[in-house]
């Protein structure tokens, strides 16, 4: 990895939960040795990526992060452009509805929509990440990702999050060979118990997966014909979303998925 490399994955370490930093705990987060993640933290600071405050010395995310991300929504315009779609499908369906971000090591909540249909609901933070091969966003993009980046995400240590996470490889590879014959993927328990997630790949102008937009719901309300309502609602929202950012799906991907 170089030094770039390595001054921007210490990024990835801030969270919803974590947005202060302290050099002691980044340290320990990456494995780095405290010299070399001290002057990496520096060299960010310089460029606005990150900022301590007066009084505390503990690290947050820069003003240089906000302009690179106005920079991206001007350029392909998928979070607010989402936040539409994304009513519209919580309405349909009466679920929880999100859009996420591919990363190199993880995925990431763009945003998310709540239904008001009832009371006991899946919920969830924007910013939050999750793994790949725990969520049926992660395996929606997955299954249209590059097979190099499918093996380098297979070869890491797999997270068991629940009793039901699947982390046997060829059992992630048969289950993305299945994706990719409907368009569309689904779990029930793998990140948390008794939540069944549905999503869809949504697509680029390079025809590459770049996120993928999900229903989330309690595993108990996820009749057959609820399921058939989800999967129907997020194959025409998935294929709005990606036409509306500009984006086209590869060829192979499923002509009764595509727009």
């Amino acid at each position: 990895m170089g030094t770039v490399s390595k001054a921007l994955s210490l990024l990835s370490f801030f969270s919803p939960d974590r947005t202060e930093i302290g050099l002691s705990d980044l340290t320990r987060l990456s494995g780095v040795n405290k010299a070399t993640v001290y002057r990496l933290m520096g060299e960010l600071q310089e460029s606005g990526f990150v900022e301590q405050g007066e009084n505390d010395r503990a690290y947050r995310l820069g003003p240089q992060v906000l302009h690179l991300a106005a920079l991206r929504e001007a350029s392909t315009p998928i979070l607010s452009v989402s936040r539409r779609v994304l009513r519209e499908l919580s309405d349909e369906t009466g679920e929880t509805t999100h859009v996420s971000l591919g990363h190199e090591t993880w995925v990431q909540t763009l945003s998310h929509a709540y239904s008001p249909r009832h009371a006991t609901k899946v919920t969830m933070d924007d910013a939050q990440t999750v793994t790949y091969h725990a969520t049926s966003s992660g395996l929606a993009i997955l299954a249209y990702a590059d097979p190099d980046f499918v093996e380098q995400v297979l070869s890491r240590p797999l997270k068991v999050h629940t009793s039901k996470t699947i982390v046997d490889p060829d059992e992630i590879r048969a289950k993305l060979a299945q994706i990719r014959k409907t368009g569309l993927s689904d779990t029930l328990g793998s990140f948390e118990l008794e939540v069944h997630s549905h999503a869809v790949p949504i697509f680029g102008a390079d025809h590459k997966a770049l996120g993928a937009l999900a229903v989330a719901a309690p595993a108990s309300r996820m009749s057959d014909q609820q399921q058939d309502t989800i999967r129907a609602a997020l194959r025409r929202a998935g294929a709005a979303l990606t036409h509306r950012i500009g984006g086209s799906p590869p060829a192979d991907y499923p002509q009764d998925a595509a727009p």
